[in-house]
């Protein structure tokens, strides 16, 4: 019997992977119904622009991998990558990074986002995604460096330009922010890429022959066959209700 693929092989794989919004105040039963009305394959939580604190993130990543869907957490700032490590110890799979353009900002999620010999995460947390069934030290490092989910946001000229080099191993996805990369187009009308397309087929490009793929925030499904054309294949999305 083949073995289900995890998410973060689906993804490398190329497979069209969808996530839905949500809030850390969604109540259980607003959770499920959101998560009925498409085929959803994690949910996307922000706190770069709205409250968090870490008893609500604990809590919505317990209901949510009990629900079977892991999180996706985008954490407030980019200089915060150092805190990864503390963060994914309160229950999501996933991380997104906002405003990447350095390769050291890369660096230094991937050294606190994976395990020895990976990187350098701190073992510990009760609340750690799928702790529950695997405790013993080495066998959850191991599973959680093969599993773990790490995104990076492209939301500046400079980010896009300096794609390829930002997609280091260990890294998923390049998430987008079209509305702030929109906002440094306006800043830079001499720059040769002057629309978000124009954007994502350049970092396309940048990511041939990588297993590395492009998350994009379409908002909402009908947007979402214009990007698979051009070959876009990790989506986030608001709730349908």
């Amino acid at each position: 019997m083949a073995t289900e693929m995890s998410l973060k092989e689906r993804i490398r794989s190329g497979n069209i992977v969808v996530g839905v919004a949500a809030s850390l105040d969604t109540d259980r039963s607003t959770l499920e119904q959101i998560l009925s009305k498409d085929t959803y394959s994690f949910i996307t939580i922000d706190s770069q622009h709205s409250p968090y604190n870490e008893e609500k993130l604990v809590s919505f990543c317990r209901m949510s991998e009990e629900l079977g869907f892991p999180v996706q957490f985008r954490i407030k700032n980019t200089r915060q990558a150092y805190l990864i490590g503390n963060i994914l110890d309160l229950g999501p799979l996933g991380i997104e990074v906002p405003l990447v353009e350095e390769e050291s900002v890369v660096d230094e999620a991937l050294d606190v986002f994976y395990y020895p010999q990976m990187g350098h995460r701190s073992w510990g947390g009760a609340a750690r995604y799928g702790i529950s069934v695997r405790e013993d030290r080495l066998e959850y490092a191991e599973w959680w460096n093969a599993n773990g989910i790490l995104c990076l946001q492209m939301e500046t000229l400079r980010g896009v330009d300096n794609a390829r080099k930002l997609a280091k191993k260990g890294v998923d996805c390049l998430t987008w922010g079209p509305a702030d990369l929109s906002f440094d187009m306006e800043a830079h009308p001499q720059h040769p890429l002057q629309s978000v397309d124009e954007c994502l087929r350049n970092v396309l490009h940048q990511l041939e022959g990588t297993d590395i793929r492009i998350s994009f925030r379409n908002v909402t499904p009908d947007q979402r066959q214009k990007y698979i054309d051009m070959g876009i294949t990790v989506f986030m999305e608001r709730p349908q209700i």
